[in-house]
């Protein structure tokens, strides 16, 4: 009789020391999940301020949640009694050869991270890196895709594009047209720069703000050569850049002033 009282009483605390535990755990994992679901909540909300991308939002949210709830688990497993030490252990190994193995690819998502948050470029810049020029066609976690002005697609890894330099020649929205124009040692030097910047100054596509400008920038073996120096939005970069140097040819052709070419001397010596 003693012995099943004491058997009763033995089931009775475990019983009652893992139902207490048990509801412990149903305790933290119904709060732990709400705070995780409103921690998710104001994570995404400041995403959405700093206009993060959608699809590095869904990312993070995703990631973030199941760090989270491995953290809850691995929290009701201690409550439970259960060694976590050892599974911890797992989970970090296991991590660490994923890791190694994927070494690449992590350094490609870091940098697609990276540029979708700090956002050096966005889709429909004209940018240059890693010697290739073109617009930003799409920003992926793992690579960047652009077109070139040969319409061909770029394909550039992330993890390369973030840590190298990047010219982004939108950012500014404006754009200095780079010209050289030579002319005959016999033209008239105000002449020659009146002309050239009434080209510039009756184009429409040719900024005023900043102002072009004209100068003499070389005297060269056959020619003096000016600096014609137009500003254009991005988009009509390519039509100021050809549009002037036609209408500059044929401005100076109607005023008479000579554009030369090389010559070349030849001298005989009689026998």
């Amino acid at each position: 009789m003693e012995l099943e009282s004491a058997n009763v009483e033995k089931w009775v605390d475990l019983g009652t020391e893992y139902g207490l535990k048990i509801l412990g755990a149903i305790v933290i994992w119904i709060i732990g999940s709400w705070i995780i679901k409103k921690m998710k909540k104001g994570i995404a909300s400041v995403m959405t301020k700093q206009n993060y991308d959608e699809s590095l939002q869904k990312f993070l949210l995703n990631l973030i949640g199941w760090v989270l709830k491995i953290l809850l688990i691995l929290t009701i497993l201690s409550q439970l009694g259960v060694e976590t030490t050892s599974f911890a252990a797992i989970l970090a190994a296991a991590g660490l050869a994923i890791g190694m193995a994927l070494q690449g690819s992590l350094a490609n998502f870091a940098g697609g991270v990276l540029l979708m948050i700090f956002k050096p470029i966005k889709i429909g810049d004209l940018i240059e890196a890693q010697g290739e020029l073109g617009v930003v066609k799409e920003i992926e976690i793992f690579t960047t895709k652009m077109v070139s002005p040969t319409n061909k697609e770029i394909i550039i890894p992330n993890g390369t594009l973030s840590n190298g330099n990047i010219t982004n020649y939108s950012t500014e929205g404006k754009l200095r047209v780079d010209l050289t124009i030579g002319v005959s040692y016999d033209a008239d030097i105000k002449q020659t720069k009146e002309v050239l910047m009434k080209v510039l100054t009756d184009n429409p596509q040719v900024l005023q703000d900043p102002a072009p400008s004209v100068n003499v920038s070389e005297l060269a073996d056959s020619s003096v050569n000016f600096a014609v120096r137009p500003y254009a939005t991005v988009a009509d970069y390519w039509d100021v850049y050809f549009g002037t140097i036609e209408k500059c040819k044929l401005a100076l052709d109607a005023a008479g002033i000579e554009i030369p070419y090389p010559h070349s001397v030849e001298i005989h010596k009689d026998a």
